[in-house]
């Protein structure tokens, strides 16, 4: 069996004494592992750098069985693209380590895998990336089954208005419906409803505290295990640039 395919490096393992274990999500056969032969060699390993976009060339002689990536040149070295920018690094880590302990094996999300070059190739922009970040999170969260609606209201089915989100069905509520409930709803920040509406901290501090309810509490809770510190950590140095503010 081999196919060749497009990846986005999500980490590396150590095998044997100068062996590798590549994960990466591939644009058509999803999350793959495979063992790089002299991968694990100094001179090699930075060609293996999480967030690396690479083509690849995936062999194995039986279905199931671990195969081996042969590698041409990276497409984009994003960790040495971004290396002067600590802020970047955290939100590249923050992204991979997310699909690398949620994806499943060997299935094909193309549409979150051109989401995600296009967030990976927008970490230089931080006054672009933060927000985008949020969206691209509600997308991550739909594409592995816990999608979040927003089109209309869950109580009065109104399109306008909308103003929060049900933390147990994820369906958006119009605040004014319910007054009574509010306080126990997540906020819905105007910008994941509307492309053009403006985007303050605030907004985007509201947005990452969505997410991360879904994140934390259904996704990683249901699978007993525990969400990676990246995306905290990523969220704590916007915050401190005040990129980020949770009211």
């Amino acid at each position: 069996m081999e196919w060749r395919d497009q990846g986005i490096v999500l980490g590396t393992r150590r095998f044997g004494e100068n062996g590798l274990i590549l994960d990466a999500f591939t644009r058509e056969h999803g999350r793959q592992s495979g063992f790089i032969h002299g991968g694990g060699s100094s001179k090699k390993r930075a060609n293996f750098e999480v967030g690396t976009s690479l083509e690849l060339e995936w062999r194995a002689r039986t279905e199931g069985q671990l195969g081996n990536f042969n590698l041409s040149e990276a497409t984009a070295n994003r960790a040495a693209m971004y290396l002067s920018s600590r802020l970047a690094l955290h939100a590249l880590n923050s992204v991979t380590s997310l699909l690398n302990s949620s994806l499943p094996d060997g299935q094909a999300y193309p549409n979150l895998y051109d989401a995600t070059e296009t967030v990976l190739d927008l970490l230089a922009e931080k006054d672009v990336w933060p927000a985008l970040m949020v969206s691209w999170e509600v997308g991550f969260l739909r594409t592995v089954g816990f999608g979040m609606d927003f089109s209309k209201c869950a109580v009065s089915k109104r399109t306008d208005g909308l103003t929060h989100v049900s933390p147990k069905t994820g369906r958006a509520v119009c605040g004014s419906e319910v007054p009574e409930y509010v306080s126990k709803l997540l906020k819905l920040p105007e910008f994941l409803i509307r492309s053009d509406a403006d985007t303050t901290p605030a907004d985007i501090g509201n947005g990452y505290r969505l997410t991360g309810y879904f994140i934390n509490n259904r996704l990683f809770a249901q699978a007993n295990k525990a969400p990676p510190g990246s995306r905290e950590l990523m969220i704590r140095r916007l915050a401190d640039q005040d990129l980020v503010v949770f009211e």
